[in-house]
């Protein structure tokens, strides 16, 4: 989609993604090992009682999920930034969803525009885990 096309407000709904053992485990012991994500007889002694997801694995399964929406298509250039922050743990067997909208258009030029896409994913209980803010250039139609 072209970012002459993109209103200001549209919104996606984000399928679910489910939050399994093994493959949050995988991820840890790769990029984030530390006891609180791999050791669950460490995470029973922490403040949340069990073992929590890392986060950057909580927000690359909704974001996998997000990208099968494909808001932009052939259309997206690239990625400029991400701002993610978690709000709450995610734990093994949750299942996020959420939504993506459009928050910010800005055209940079007769050939690409700004676009600030806002992600909130929720937990299986309707509780707000995790927000992003991604800005990503879009292709203009051509003239």
């Amino acid at each position: 989609m072209y970012f002459d096309d993109i209103e200001l407000g549209m919104t996606v709904k984000i399928a679910p993604a489910v939050i399994e053992k093994q493959k949050m485990l995988d991820f840890a012991y790769t990029y984030d090992n530390i006891p609180l994500h791999t050791d669950e007889e460490y995470a029973k002694k922490t403040p949340f009682g069990k073992l929590i997801a890392p986060g950057v694995m909580s927000f690359m399964s909704v974001w996998a999920k997000y990208l099968e929406v494909d808001f932009f298509g052939e259309d997206l250039l690239a990625g400029k930034s991400t701002k993610i922050e978690w709000l709450k743990p995610v734990y093994v067997e949750d299942i996020l969803t959420g939504k993506a909208t459009i928050t910010r258009l800005e055209k940079r030029s007769t050939k690409n525009g700004l676009v600030e896409v806002t992600i909130e994913a929720y937990n299986q209980n309707g509780e707000l885990v995790l927000t992003d803010i991604t800005e990503a250039i879009v292709k203009c139609k051509r003239e």
